[in-house]
């Protein structure tokens, strides 16, 4: 399990040490400062809140706090999108670490038959980056998932303890530091996730990478951008993807890698549609961890 409290007080520490105050307009005075980072005093004078206040906050204290609040330390620390929406999330949802049993999640046929009717690779995802369905473009693309007990079909569980797709990203480091960034977004929306947290400490146990990048607190969500991938039958491709959540079903998102019909990349993209089950069986392995 995650602690909420636990989890609040350290992101918010990991966002204030990246400021100087530099960064915002404040003066230096005094001797060099042991550690990096805007001091608690100087966070909450450009919050307007006081510092008893902040430090409350900070040590973990995240109940009953305004969107207003929230909105003004968002701001001074200069965070994003995403990093706004994780500690809204921190400082509202329950500290309750009891365990409670995540209902599993169950696609609507109309759902995967959808997938038969996309054109490129494509593959439905849920929580914990957990691949729940894919079309066959997919499987020609990243690998047959088929093959891989439910358990472990899971992007996090391919990127850190899978040797292939360090190969088949050409910026794995990059597709990693994606991947940890969606889970922390996970975990401060659902803390009481057994499955999560049992996957966090597994890759903990299991990968220097991931818990160096766990440490730093960094949140991404699911959107846009393109990937390089270097696929073992027709070489480096450019892709676009595109992420497109279930309206009625927040847990669930449909990711899509697509080029252009007249590049390289968009000619490699059909070959291996063209090629279909052979492609599949020829291309990236994925191997059980089992």
């Amino acid at each position: 399990m995650t602690d909420p409290r636990t989890e609040l007080s350290e992101f918010l520490r990991s966002r204030r040490a990246r400021l100087s105050p530099d960064d915002v307009g404040l003066p230096r005075y005094g001797r060099t400062r042991r550690v990096p980072g805007l001091r608690r005093e100087e966070l909450a004078q450009l919050a307007g809140v006081s510092v008893a206040y902040y430090t409350r906050l900070e040590q973990g204290n995240g109940r009953n706090v305004s969107d207003e609040v929230l909105d003004a330390i968002s701001n001074a620390l200069q965070l994003n999108d995403a990093e706004r929406t994780h500690l809204r999330n921190l400082s509202s949802c329950p500290h309750d670490t009891r365990k409670k049993k995540v209902a599993t999640t169950r696609l609507r046929p109309a759902l995967t038959s959808l997938l038969d009717h996309v054109g490129v690779p494509a593959y439905i995802g849920g929580r914990r980056s957990d691949v729940l369905a894919w079309n066959p473009m997919a499987a020609a693309l990243f690998g047959d998932w088929s093959k891989v007990p439910p358990r472990e079909r899971n992007w996090a569980r391919f990127i850190f303890l899978q040797p292939s797709y360090q190969q088949l990203f050409v910026n794995w480091e990059s597709k990693a530091a994606d991947v940890v960034g969606f889970l922390r977004m996970d975990a401060g929306c659902y803390p009481n996730d057994p499955e999560l947290a049992a996957l966090i400490g597994e890759l903990s146990v299991k990968s220097d990478l991931f818990r160096q990048l766990w440490a730093k607190h960094d949140v991404k969500e699911k959107s846009f951008g393109t990937k390089v991938l270097r696929h073992p039958l027709v070489g480096e491709m450019t892709l676009s993807y595109e992420t497109l959540r279930m309206p009625s079903e927040p847990d669930l998102f449909l990711t899509t890698y697509h080029a252009d019909s007249k590049t390289p990349s968009g000619e490699a993209l059909q070959l291996l549609a063209n090629w279909g089950a052979d492609a599949t069986r020829s291309g990236t392995s994925v191997e059980s961890q089992a």
